[in-house]
């Protein structure tokens, strides 16, 4: 079943882009952006070969006493390697889904992972995206069920975590998923994590943030989530209703923001390039983490 996609907005000026939106099977929380400011903590850990991804990533926060945190991984390997990739709608209850989860035989060596740690109850939890390249050599990317895949390389993790931002699983009704969802008590720090909800420009979104907590200037650590396709500003446009993305580089600078990300397609075909401001809004949820520059 396809997707339910609203008709592009008409163009109110010849240099605004178009921008497409999705209709969510739930009610439109007036709340359109989640943010919480806090202290971020640098981390960097070697995964240990022989764990679950989730364990081997978890285990070095939680023993830091992080709430919540974002991951890149650059390298490494995975066997047996679990993954699925971003589908067309299950039923009317999702404006989109996942694939079946596929399991490539052999070592699937990892480009890049970003992952956003949190809880799900009192148990670590993981969400994570990334680009790889599978044992039949081709160049793949979606989300990894990082309880399915086993670490067999012990490559480097930078990790930024929070200790007084927590972010956990919670039911969206706007989305009908279970997603995280972040809260804290401090509006004083030098980082945030926002939650960017659905039809939300994501570069605009960062701006938003960005101005919210006083930031002229900030870089984006680690953070993923999913757009509805993709506009990238060398003209190249990803027209899939869906797809799941993670950043390789982002910031903020005098307010204004630019982002550059590995965009994967429901084809699981990994595209990269600088987004266009104002056209590439969330599908589904976006882990944005902001960490202020002092000039």
């Amino acid at each position: 079943m396809r997707a339910r996609e609203d008709k592009p907005l008409m163009r109110a000026r010849e240099d605004k882009p178009v921008i497409r939106t999705l209709t969510q099977p739930g009610p439109v929380h007036p709340n359109r952006i989640d943010s919480f400011a806090g202290t971020l903590v640098p981390l960097r850990f070697r995964l240990q070969p022989g764990l679950s991804l989730t364990q081997a990533l978890t285990g070095p926060l939680v023993e830091a006493g992080f709430q919540s945190a974002t991951l890149t991984m650059r390298g490494g390997a995975l066997d047996p390697f679990r993954y699925v990739m971003p589908g067309p709608a299950d039923s009317p209850a999702h404006v989109a889904y996942f694939t079946a989860p596929r399991a490539p035989e052999g070592v699937t060596r990892i480009e890049q992972a970003n992952a956003t740690f949190g809880w799900n109850d009192a148990t670590p939890f993981l969400h994570c995206h990334a680009a790889w390249i599978e044992p039949d050599g081709q160049r793949r990317g979606g989300h990894i069920l990082p309880g399915d895949s086993i670490v067999c390389d012990a490559t480097w993790v930078d990790a930024w975590g929070f200790r007084d931002i927590r972010v956990a699983t919670a039911p969206d009704p706007e989305t009908n998923f279970t997603l995280f969802q972040p809260s804290g008590r401090s509006n004083a720090g030098d980082a945030v994590f926002a939650r960017v909800k659905p039809n939300e420009d994501i570069v605009r979104a960062m701006e938003t943030v960005a101005a919210a907590h006083g930031m002229a200037d900030a870089v984006v650590r680690g953070s993923l989530g999913s757009l509805i396709g993709a506009q990238f500003a060398d003209g190249t446009a990803i027209q899939d209703h869906a797809t799941e993305v993670l950043v390789r580089e982002g910031h903020v600078r005098d307010g204004v923001a630019a982002l550059d990300l590995l965009v994967v397609d429901m084809e699981g075909q990994v595209h990269e390039g600088r987004l266009v401001p104002g056209a590439n809004p969330v599908c589904i949820t976006f882990d944005l983490i902001l960490h202020r520059v002092l000039r």
